[in-house]
Order: C-alpha cells, then structure tokens, then sequence
C-alpha cells in the first residue's frame, strides 16, 4: 500500500506560535531547522556551549543565543541537534536534568530513541522530523520557496497533540512543501542505516574504489580509471535523482543500456543481496549499534584508522589532481 504524503494543508503552524523552539546544536540540519523556524516567523533560540566554534555562525546568522545548560529551561520543544555518537552525553548533561513535564525532544534521526541511548522521562512529547536531506538542501529548497521531503513519527505523546507538534514543525522547516510520509522511529533507524551502509555510502565507495581497482590492476591509466568509475557517476546519478533509473536508462547511449542490462546484475548478483540481507538483519538485531557504541567508548580508535587507510587509497590522490585542473567545477 502506497504512503500517504501530507502536504502544508495538513499541518498548522500555529501550533508552534505560542511555543518557543530551542535548537541545541548548531551543525548542518541545525543551521537549517534554526534558520527556516526562524524565517517561518517560530521564536527559535540555539543552545551552544560556551566555547562552541558554531557561537560565531549562528550570531552572523541574527539567531538568538543561550547557552546549552539553559536552553531546555527557556523552551518547550528541544531540538536535540548534535551527532548521533555525541547526543546521550550531550542529553545527561544539558536537557535531562532540566526536562520538564509537557515539553518536547524532537530528533531529525530516531537512532538514540530506537537503540535507547537516550530514555526520556514518560511525560515528555517525543517526536521525530527527518527531512530526507542533508542541512544545506533543507536550507537552500526552503530559500527557493521549495522544501525537501521528509518523515515525521510519535515515539510518546504525554500530552496528546505530539503528532500536530511534529508537523508543524516539518512545515515550518519546509518539509510539507515538498511532501512528509508518517512512519516509527523503527522504521525510520533501520532504513536509514541500512542505506548508508549497502547503497549510498558503503556501497558506493567500494564498488567505485573496485572498479578503479580493476582497471588499474588490468594496466589501464588511473587517470582514466578515475573519469570512468568516480568523476561520471555524479551525471548518472543526477539523471536517476531527478527521473528515476528506467529514464535514465533512456538517456544514456544504447551501448550504456545494453551494457546496462545485461552486465550490471551479473556484478550486484543474488550473493550481494544475501550481505545486504545480513546488515539489514544487523542493524535490527542490534548489532550494528552496538557495535558502534563500543567503538565511542574505545575512542574511536578503528574509525580513525579506518578513515585513514581510506584516505591513502590510490583513487584519493588521482582525484586530488584531476578536480585541481577542473576550476570550473569549484564551489
């Protein structure tokens, strides 16, 4: 059964009028929900340490200021807008001992509710607003008089309007321009993580870094290697995003499709899905977040190691080179 995407119609933003909006954290989404509340006409504030980098970005963005211990005290609806990895430290010292009846904790990612590494006290509101891109999208479509997409869920409603809450919120940030879907903080996590992990991010990076192998290993240049397995993708991908893999399968050359076709699931074959089955069965087991929560609490220390082998992969230091020469390419 197709979702129901509800639209600006369905959410009212005169529920949030009489509330004020606290957004602790000032990163990507929370620059963007801080921004469009604001531009919305929310009375929003941003919560900060005291010797937080982000004070300057957020004072030359005319948002008003506290300092994070003081934010859950002056507002109703918190915006916990801080890394998954950092968000239990950051809620135990900050929003729990200062958390009072009626509030509301909003989450633009269910991780911390779904695996509870945060257990909020059961007469709070706790909702979910996710749009369905990264904070300069969110900002730059709300600019454009657009909005990105996204999913709004209830985790508790003590006060029973917690759902009117979180679509006020998605209008007020945008989001019911575009279209937001009603899901759980289940379905949300697990979703989520498994895309980052098989498809948009795992997924991508290694079998572009195969493929740039593979041609390598077989003498071609890693010049070429590079334009053809990393530097075209984006024009792919671009075409997908914007109509969808059968249109872009129309726009490609008929040597591309045939290609295509008949190749591209010999390489992403059944044994694939079988892994991918695996991490999804990872993710909702458990695993997968335990797992990363010991490596926090270790220091990060595999994560660092990790990132860096990455970064000394043959492909990173083709790129370097080649985007140098493409000026017209820089932002």
């Amino acid at each position: 059964m197709a979702a129901r995407i509800l639209r600006d119609k369905d959410a009212r933003l005169s529920w949030l009028k009489n509330r004020r909006c606290g957004v602790l954290g000032f990163g990507a989404q929370g620059q963007a929900h801080a921004m469009n509340l604001r531009d919305s006409g929310m009375d929003v504030v941003v919560g900060l340490r005291p010797k937080s980098k982000s004070r300057a970005s957020a004072k030359s963005a005319g948002l008003r200021l506290v300092d994070a211990a003081a934010l859950t005290e002056s507002t109703d609806v918190i915006f916990m807008a801080v890394p998954d990895t950092v968000m239990p430290a950051a809620f135990h010292k900050f929003v729990a001992p200062k958390l009072r009846a009626g509030q509301t904790l909003l989450f633009a990612h269910g991780f911390a509710i779904y695996y509870k590494t945060i257990v909020p006290s059961k007469n709070v509101d706790v909702i979910l607003v996710a749009p369905k891109g990264l904070g300069p999208m969110v900002r730059r479509e709300f600019v454009a008089g657009r909005g990105a997409p996204g999913l709004v869920a209830v985790h508790q409603n003590a006060t029973g309007a917690a759902r009117k809450t979180a679509l006020a919120w998605a209008k007020a940030i945008g989001c019911t321009r575009a279209g937001v879907i009603e899901t759980t903080f289940r379905e949300e996590t697990e979703t989520d993580l498994f895309g980052e992990q098989a498809v948009l991010c795992g997924g991508t990076a290694a079998l572009i870094n195969a493929g740039f192998e593979t041609l390598v290993e077989a003498g071609y240049t890693p010049e070429l290697a590079y334009f053809e397995c990393l530097h075209e993708l984006k024009f792919i991908v671009d075409m997908i995003h914007e109509r969808g893999i059968a249109a872009m399968r129309e726009r490609i050359s008929e040597t591309a499709a045939w290609g295509d076709l008949t190749v591209g699931s010999r390489i992403i074959d059944a044994s694939v899905k079988r892994r991918m089955q695996g991490a999804l069965q990872a993710i909702q087991s458990g695993k997968f977040a335990d797992g990363l929560i010991r490596e926090i609490e270790n220091g990060r220390r595999e994560l660092r190691r990790k990132v860096a082998r990455g970064r000394k992969h043959e492909i990173e230091r083709v790129g370097r080179r080649l985007r140098g020469l493409m000026s017209w390419d820089r932002k």
